[in-house]
């Protein structure tokens, strides 16, 4: 009989490299019972911390609610751009009150849609105008979600942002290369989704290739756009490594820097999350 030789083989319990959901959706019903679950389900996966988002400010109250009772979730608060014609429309004042509690990192989602609600383009602009002057005030980031608009959205974010300064993301990142330059010339970040991991969305992969790497974040906007190999299937913070692992060959990089640098991306951008973190 012959003796092992050698140490025994050690079982890698090296830990997974931790990476941020910059945008998710926790209230929405698609996670009620099971909102505990889901979270623990994210930290499994490296996902230690995520942003919720209020699209409707009647229900930040809700959302406020996920971001205390759990550790690592932080919160954002704005008047989604379809709803922006059916939902009073914010006031600065408004905003400013609600971006006072310290886990509300910033202001939105905001932006403009005219795939469906073109009709309403006159209130979404006035009410992005409302919302980009309170990020200007708090110096939180703006968070844009725009789709079938990009001529109106890089009009305005620059002009809003030759009239005072202001970080924003453009989140679930799927419009065209014209609007990422504009954005990407006043400094803001682009961030991707499951979408940017489709088979078929070679060319909004080339539009995140064309960006420097520091310039980029990752979401999930769960409970939607699952990537693979979950498309078709309800979202969920967890997921946010399957985005990540798609799209870092982009610039050269393993899963493993790719969810560093996204990590420090945010904490740049966020600044109040990374000053939670610190003092945690």
């Amino acid at each position: 009989m012959t003796e092992p030789t050698g140490a025994p083989t050690k079982p890698d319990t090296a830990p997974l490299p931790e990476i941020v959901d910059s945008h998710t959706h926790l209230d929405f019903p698609d996670f009620a019972g099971e909102l505990d679950a889901v979270i623990d389900r994210a930290r499994a996966a490296g996902v230690t911390r995520m942003v919720t988002i209020c699209t409707k400010l009647r229900k930040e109250p809700q959302v406020r609610a996920i971001a205390e009772h759990h550790e690592g979730v932080f919160y954002a608060a704005g008047t989604h751009p379809m709803s922006a014609a059916d939902e009073p429309l914010a006031s600065v004042d408004e905003l400013l009150a609600i971006a006072r509690h310290p886990k509300c990192v910033a202001i939105g989602e905001t932006g403009l849609d005219y795939h469906y609600t073109a009709d309403s383009a006159a209130v979404q602009q006035e009410s992005l105008r409302i919302h980009i002057e309170a990020a200007r005030r708090t110096g939180l980031p703006l968070i844009i979600h725009a789709r079938a608009a990009d001529e109106d959205m890089a009009r305005i974010l620059t002009e809003e942002h030759r009239a005072g300064a202001y970080g924003c993301v453009m989140h679930c990142y799927s419009s065209g290369p014209a609007l990422a330059e504009a954005a990407l010339d006043l400094g803001f970040y682009l961030s991707a989704s499951g979408i940017a991991a489709f088979p078929k969305s070679d060319a909004l992969r080339a539009i995140f290739a064309a960006a420097p790497v520091d310039r980029v974040l990752v979401e999930t906007d769960a409970p939607y756009l699952a990537p693979p190999p979950h498309r078709g299937r309800r979202n969920e913070p967890a997921y946010t490594a399957h985005t990540a692992r798609a799209i870092a060959p982009l610039w050269g990089l393993d899963y493993a820097e790719f969810a560093r640098v996204t990590s420090a991306n945010f904490d740049r951008l966020f600044t109040r999350a990374a000053g939670w973190r610190k003092a945690a």
